[in-house]
């Protein structure tokens, strides 16, 4: 048996704690040059945490790093990324206001005569380095115009550029399609060749299998174990984090499908939609499927009045939304919409649990301009109960949530309104297994109490699991539909690719 090889970074017995959270204890992590290993855990388990200590962002109250065979410390941020460890976070730290190349090259800008950045060649830089990553992205865009997908990538061609020994990717698919993850793996691959250690962290459990050397998984901020990826299986894994044997995960509860209570006709906007027509049932839970820049996220915005319309109609249990489309009028008439991005349109992070889940509902909630501070706080307590969410009190911050909860709360601020139609753009972006499961619950206890679901997800396998029938959309039309019976992952890309016959 051969030795293995010197560790390239080596966690020992890291320890961080909160006022009243012990986040970390004596938690270890060894990385060999040129591997990929896993870290995985629910959320809550540490990882993010430890991904800011080796950030720099904090310090650790007690343990040791170690880095090319020399202990460290890592005093903060810029220090991290002068010692060569470089994180692309799942909350992308992008300057919406710069340009792509401007956000590539921040901080090493190219400079000519008299120390001026030279624009010319920095654009030129982020457009070779963008095509060797093969993907057509305008370096002279600004980031706040392009997509989430587009940001990720964007992020990860910044980690490229840096002089990095250690590369930590923190759910960088979560945002991508197939193409971009499979362009996203094949620059890993290139970059383990050049004997760089990557950290990659995902909830995408078939990821780590096609992807990693190893895997560690942290649980309730403990290591639990280190498990060659050759060596270990899927069930074994959610075992090992979520603390007890699992033998299968959710699966979609049948639920009675009745009248129709949502009619879009004929919906179009310039650039964006063209033509879409389609019809959702109480009970029904309709996956929306597509490529990113499809136009699915363009199509929920539009029948929730967040952008209008040129032309088309939305008919909700029977009565036309006439007038101007807005999200005040779709409240009004039933429909509901959990946004993509929970942290920038789903929740005021500075906000309570208990603010945030009765903003939907101010106005039932106010009496003379004033809100109902009982009525506010009984609303909030009974979708906590609902939902399960975990947090110490209705008043903790939303932002000192995990990601799982804060989609609960975002869930909740929305059933509070009590929708005939719920839209949920990427309901499980980003959050563990076991709180996926419990989204995908819920969603079908939703269905049988007679709530129609549209569900955008770029997850193929979600998508197949939990619709009764899939729309496929491409350049902004509906180019396919399939029942729950005939889909497959190879004909929802059929249709998501623009070809129109089966």
């Amino acid at each position: 048996m051969q030795p293995s090889p010197p560790s390239l970074l080596e966690l020992r017995e890291i320890t961080k704690s909160f006022p009243g959270v012990r986040a970390l204890e004596d938690v270890q992590f060894d990385l060999r040059p040129g591997e990929v290993h896993a870290l995985v855990g629910e959320n809550g388990a540490g990882k993010s945490t430890l991904v800011k200590i080796l950030s720099g962002v904090y310090q650790a109250d007690r343990g040791a790093i170690w880095l090319s065979g020399a202990p460290v410390q890592i005093l903060n941020p810029a220090h991290a990324q002068v010692l060569g460890i470089s994180p692309v976070h799942q909350e992308l730290q992008l300057e919406p206001y710069l340009s792509v190349a401007e956000n590539i090259f921040l901080g090493r800008q190219p400079t000519g005569r008299f120390g001026v950045v030279d624009h010319r060649r920095m654009h030129r830089e982020a457009r070779r380095l963008l095509d060797s990553l093969g993907v057509a992205i305008d370096p002279a865009a600004a980031i706040e115009s392009i997509s989430i997908a587009q940001r990720q990538i964007v992020a990860i061609a910044r980690a490229v550029l840096s002089t990095a020994r250690v590369i930590i990717f923190d759910e960088p698919t979560s945002a991508l399609t197939e193409r971009e993850t499979a362009l996203l793996f094949g620059m890993i691959t290139k970059l383990r060749e050049t004997g760089i250690g990557i950290i990659y962290i995902s909830h995408r459990l078939e990821e780590i299998f096609r992807l990693c050397d190893r895997v560690t998984v942290l649980r309730d901020g403990r290591y639990i174990a280190t498990k060659s990826v050759a060596e270990t299986d899927r069930l074994e894994l959610i075992g090992l984090m979520i603390g007890r044997d699992i033998s299968d995960l959710f699966r979609k509860e049948a639920a009675p499908i009745r009248e129709t209570v949502l009619e879009v006709r004929r919906l179009s906007r310039k650039g964006l939609l063209h033509d879409i027509s389609f019809s959702l049932r109480r009970g029904e839970i309709v996956g929306l499927a597509g490529l990113v820049g499809a136009g699915r996220t363009d199509l929920a915005r539009a029948i929730f009045g967040d952008i209008t319309f040129d032309f088309g109609e939305i008919v909700v249990a029977g009565k036309t939304i006439s007038g101007h489309h807005s999200p005040r009028r779709a409240i009004a008439a039933g429909i509901a919409l959990v946004p993509e991005d929970r942290k920038e349109q789903g929740l005021v992070l500075g906000l309570s649990v208990r603010q945030n889940i009765s903003l939907a509902t101010l106005p039932a909630l106010s009496r003379l301009a004033f809100i109902g501070a009982s009525d506010e706080e009984r609303l909030a307590r009974s979708y906590i109960e609902l939902l399960t969410i975990k947090t110490p009190s209705i008043d903790q911050k939303a932002l000192y949530l995990s990601g799982g909860n804060q989609q609960r709360v975002v869930l909740g601020k929305w059933l509070a309104t009590h929708p005939k139609v719920l839209i949920v753009d990427e309901p499980t972006r980003g959050i563990d297994v076991r709180a996926k499961a419990s989204i995908h619950g819920l969603l079908c206890d939703l269905a049988k109490q007679g709530v129609a679901i549209l569900m955008i997800s770029s997850d193929l396998p979600e998508i197949l699991a939990m619709s009764d029938r899939i729309l496929v959309m491409h350049r902004g039309r509906i180019t396919g539909e399939l029942s729950a019976r005939e889909a497959t992952q190879e004909g929802v890309m059929h249709y998501a690719t623009g070809r129109t016959r089966p």
